[in-house]
């Protein structure tokens, strides 16, 4: 396989259809359930390796749940277009409630046209979102699939508890990661964030975003954010980052503080720990939040907007 020029060079347009919804669960046995859900996995002759991560964030009504996807391209089929190859994927997001047995759901559709082919390891990666009712009986299952050729996908099952922010407590939300300076990517008020599994993490500088859930305005606060190397029985060998900031909370009438903090610190391929603690030091409430993320020397990842091509949204990738 040809060696790329870099991801700005290659890709030149990247696009996604997106549908959601919510349902009830079947109860008629294996197979698809809810509404709109992706083939059997059964069908599935051929597995597709890819990694993701889960974030949850509060919501509107209920709990944000964000899932990250990455696979790499040498993973994927390719086709030949006009302008050069054109790798295609897609991936599902499914919250099961085993007790009232609601389906919330997301898929998306994605695809990336590049010049050259590239790299084996080289990461593709995009995000979806769903609105969900906090439960702590909630399974979830991630499926992606290669929609270049028939037969050639995977899915993942894991119990996936879905937390409740709505609370008058110091709170704060999971930590999600991402590559820096992001003009695309998953989208979150006035912040974009090009969302990345913390299981799939390439060495360099990135991004950490979390949001504080009741943390009054003007209010003298004090974040610690402290990564931590971590070896395969959880042990900790030694302290990496360690950061303080002081200040006073900027938070609205609704006490919800956002942040994004850049990692300057270029972490070498392992596995980290990532604690943040926020202390609200006129109440001194404190709460901590932690995130485990590995670090892979991949050589380069594109990120997969997503837009909707039935309003004929495109761009280009990074």
């Amino acid at each position: 396989m040809a060696d790329n020029p870099g991801p700005r060079a290659a890709v030149l347009v990247a696009a996604v259809l997106l549908t959601s919804g919510t349902g009830t669960l079947s109860s008629t046995g294996p197979g698809p359930v809810g509404p709109g859900l992706a083939p059997d996995p059964a069908a599935f002759a051929h597995p597709l390796p890819f990694f993701y991560d889960l974030y949850t964030f509060r919501g509107d009504s209920g709990t944000t749940v964000v899932a990250a996807f990455a696979v790499q391209a040498g993973d994927l089929e390719r086709e030949h277009v006009d302008r050069g190859v054109r790798y295609r994927f897609d991936v599902s997001l499914v919250l099961v409630d085993t007790i009232t047995r609601q389906v919330t759901n997301s898929h998306d559709s994605v695809y990336v046209e590049t010049a050259r082919p590239l790299p084996h390891d080289h990461l593709l990666y995009t995000a979806v979102e769903v609105q969900a009712p906090p439960s702590g009986n909630t399974i979830h299952r991630v499926l992606m699939f290669d929609a270049t050729t028939a037969g050639i996908g995977q899915l993942y099952i894991q119990p996936f508890p879905i937390p409740d922010y709505a609370g008058s407590h110091l709170m704060l939300s999971d930590i999600a990661l991402g590559q820096p300076e992001a003009d695309i990517g998953w989208a979150r008020g006035d912040v974009t964030l090009a969302l990345l599994p913390a299981g799939r993490f390439p060495a360099g500088t990135f991004d950490a975003y979390y949001e504080i859930y009741n943390l009054p305005g003007r209010h003298p606060d004090e974040t610690t954010i402290m990564v931590e190397r971590v070896d395969e029985a959880g042990d900790v060998p030694g302290r990496v980052v360690d950061l303080r900031f002081s200040g006073e909370s900027r938070a609205g009438p609704d006490a919800v503080v956002t942040e994004r903090r850049r990692i300057e610190s270029s972490l070498d391929r392992g596995r980290y720990r990532m604690t943040v603690t926020v202390t609200d030091l006129r109440t001194r409430q404190a709460v901590s939040r932690s995130r485990v993320f590995e670090v892979h020397s991949a050589r380069g990842a594109t990120m997969v907007p997503a837009l909707n091509v039935a309003r004929g949204g495109r761009a280009g990738a990074r």
